[in-house]
């Protein structure tokens, strides 16, 4: 009977939804769909993993639908968790550390819309039509209908546009409420606020012995920053779906248009640029910010040389203008000069500018030990361990002889792109997201510690695990994308489904944990609008 009142109550009994705040109930609904979509895609991952052992293992599941599934896997892990979990924070985090109101509340929740239906849209368009051109969407192949169906292929790449609206949305929203200045208020410096939030002041500090102060937060610099990569990305992958959904309605048509006047490495060269802006700009920028910010929080310290972190950010967005050709080191067609020096050079550069963000946030908590390994921390330092070890993957990689062994291995997807994203990314989002709880829920407590202390293992584990079984399989030749039914990496890949599964139970044992703290009530209510809400909106509107 006290489970069964927790459980729609919540631990404490704390936890009202209708006492929030607009701002905190479109941040934790966010923050609960990102979590949804993100156990969609440790499910998946796991079918995945399962069905690379012996395909008899996942019931039901047919080889096509295996190539759907990995083609939904990482959009649905990218956009429908990681960005949702991002902005969602993000919109709450800047007008909340500039002490002034978000920009527009109803535009936020038109991103959290947007997000949600397009994610579920191109998900669900890939798992009934078996879309599966895998997310390269490499040219000419969305415009070759002898495999896909066409109409399958339209309704993925109008979800995909659903999901780059709301993020232009998002763009918008933050650049207005970090200029914009609130109604009743002295009017402020627009074009210094924005330059501050670019870096210009941080770099003028470095060489000038007149110190001036800083507008706005490091933080709220990164996210300015690495806004602008997500600006530049939602373009290019929104131009991108629109040229392949013309091919796509010219095959519905009746027309062919596969053999056209685009060139095919003009698009793949312009395709990375885009994707590239999102793995290797906006995920570093982000997450240095994101380190910056809970290593200020959690210690109480300011942060330890702060302008030069201002500076590496700037530089860092620079660099992730021109790395995308790492991804094209194997192309024959590539121009050497793009391989060497934009794959293999600036690429190398980000191994400085990561590292000086991974020293910079050591410092800082080291400066104020000794420190209680709180939830947060913990995962701070995962998360921190995660990049430690898969941005020197990427590295290695990005050097044209051992990409010609690596690049088309698990090598590249285990040690490297889950390593970073599962254990770097994620562990960062949860250190986030333990330390706003109470924020978010007004003081709620957390149900249990001992299943908060159980998701740090058995993810740090999982996801380390997962990553270098794949990895030596890779390293064995083991190829990504591919199916092998004599059992020649049998074992490799047992071991990557057995920390898969380290990786479910953590999620499993953290959502449970969440939803106990706030109770199934709670939950629903996030959802609900509130009068406060409401008459909030009315008056923003007015």
């Amino acid at each position: 009977m006290n489970f069964v009142k927790t459980f729609m109550k919540g631990e404490q009994g704390l936890f009202k939804p209708n006492t929030l705040t607009p701002m905190q109930k479109m941040t934790l609904r966010f923050v609960v769909v990102g979590l949804i979509y993100y156990g969609f895609a440790v499910i998946e991952g796991m079918l995945m993993r399962l069905y690379e052992v012996n395909p008899d293992l996942t019931l039901g599941v047919e080889q096509k639908q295996f190539f759907a599934i990995m083609t939904a896997h990482p959009l649905v892990g990218i956009f429908g968790s990681t960005y949702s979990i991002v902005f969602g924070a993000f919109l709450f985090l800047v007008p909340f550390l500039m002490k002034k109101p978000l920009w527009s509340i109803k535009l936020g929740n038109w991103t959290f819309v947007l997000i949600t239906i397009g994610t579920f849209t191109f998900w669900a368009a890939g798992f009934f039509s078996h879309y599966a051109p895998l997310y390269t969407l490499y040219w000419p192949l969305p415009a070759d209908f002898t495999q896909f169906s066409a109409l399958g292929g339209a309704v993925f790449i109008l979800g995909v546009a659903l999901v780059m609206v709301g993020t232009i949305f998002f763009v918008v929203n933050i650049f207005k409420t970090i200029t914009y200045t609130p109604e009743g208020w002295q009017k402020q410096p627009a074009g210094a606020l924005l330059g501050s939030a670019l870096g210009l002041s941080g770099i003028r500090n470095l060489f000038s012995k007149n110190k001036k102060e800083h507008l706005v937060s490091l933080p709220v610099a990164a996210i300015a920053r690495g806004t602008i990569d997500v600006a530049f990305n939602s373009g290019i992958i929104l131009f991108t779906g629109v040229l392949i959904l013309i091919y796509m309605v010219a095959s519905l048509m009746g027309y062919n248009l596969k053999y056209s006047s685009v060139d095919a490495l003009l698009y793949k060269n312009w395709f990375w640029w885009g994707l590239d802006l999102v793995a290797d700009g906006l995920v570093l920028i982000f997450v240095a910010g994101t380190w910056y910010l809970l290593a200020t929080l959690i210690t109480g310290k300011k942060l330890f040389m702060e302008n030069i972190a201002r500076a590496a950010l700037l530089v860092e967005l620079i660099v992730s203008w021109t790395v995308w050709s790492h991804h094209l080191l194997s192309d024959q067609a590539q121009p050497n000069m793009l391989k060497v020096v934009s794959g293999e050079m600036v690429t190398a550069f980000e191994l400085i500018t990561q590292g000086l963000a991974f020293f910079i946030t050591l410092v800082t908590l080291w400066s104020a030990r000794p420190l209680k390994m709180t939830n947060p921390l913990k995962f701070l330092l995962g998360g921190l361990l995660g990049f430690a070890l898969a941005v020197p993957a990427g590295i290695m990689q990005a050097d044209i002889g051992l990409n010609r062994i690596l690049h088309n291995t698990q090598w590249i997807v285990g040690p490297h792109v889950h390593v970073a994203v599962l254990v770097g990314l994620t562990m960062t989002l949860y250190s986030a997201i333990y330390f706003l709880f109470p924020i978010l829920t007004n003081g709620a407590k957390l149900y249990s510690q001992k299943l908060a202390t159980f998701h740090f293992w058995a993810h740090l584990l999982g996801g380390i695990g997962m990553g270098a079984f794949m990895g030596m399989a890779g390293l064995k030749g083991m190829l990504r994308r591919s199916i092998y039914f004599n059992g020649e990496f049998n074992t490799y890949m047992i071991f990557a489904a057995l920390c898969g599964s380290l990786l479910l139970f953590a999620f499993l044992a953290f959502f449970y944990n969440i939803v106990m703290s706030v109770g199934l009530k709670g939950v629903i209510g996030i959802f609900i609008p509130s009068k406060l809400e409401t008459k909030d909106l009315q008056l923003s509107e007015k």
